[in-house]
């Protein structure tokens, strides 16, 4: 498998009465990314999201926040990668993450989509080999309360937690981008939260 990441997609759902949902953690780290790399991002219809452009040529990094809602993330992500023919290796999908706790943020190759329902979509459009980096938000501890979890906004205290986690994957991004996957996931799935 290539360390390359060509694209980094962040899920979420689009819209002000989104904005703070932890599903959208995929959107906070995006976001910070952008910030940190100073580019922007603006409306793209083909890639039905909005997208920025750091780098130039080989070393190109597709930021891309589709705009899809949660449920049709492969929509936004097929157009990306069959226009700029990115392999679905080179893809780093970021998502909030129920099964880990607020302030844990993890690097991963593959795998299932765990019923997160972005990731089923890409798994429909991309398969399942691309990366991911899973930010996560906490358990409610009760499936029947999942939905009004994830749609809903982190107490202080784990806003200040998942913010940690997002600038730690942010290191951890610029490490993969720098010196490959595998120092980067070390750096941060070690990491002590």
């Amino acid at each position: 498998m290539s360390d390359r990441i060509r694209a980094i997609v962040a899920l979420g759902n689009p819209g002000a009465d989104h904005a703070r949902d932890r599903h959208n953690a995929g959107f906070w780290f995006a976001d910070r990314l952008a910030e940190r790399w100073r580019v922007s991002f603006a409306s793209e219809k083909k890639f039905k999201g909005d997208l920025a452009r750091a780098g130039r040529g080989d070393d190109t990094v597709w930021l891309l926040k589709p705009t899809t809602y949660m449920n049709a993330s492969g929509e936004a992500i097929q157009p990306l990668a069959a226009f700029h023919k990115i392999a679905p290796t080179e893809v780093l999908v970021v998502h909030d993450e129920l099964d880990l706790d607020s302030g844990v943020a993890r690097l991963k190759d593959g795998g299932g989509h765990g019923g997160h329902n972005g990731l089923r979509d890409t798994h429909r459009v991309i398969g399942a080999t691309y990366r991911r980096l899973r930010i996560g938000i906490g358990h409610p501890g009760n499936a029947s309360r999942v939905l009004s979890h994830v749609l809903g906004a982190p107490s202080p205290d784990e806003a200040i937690a998942i913010d940690n986690a997002i600038d730690a994957a942010i290191d951890a991004v610029e490490v993969v981008l720098r010196d490959g996957w595998m120092k980067g996931a070390q750096k941060l799935n070690s990491r002590r939260d």
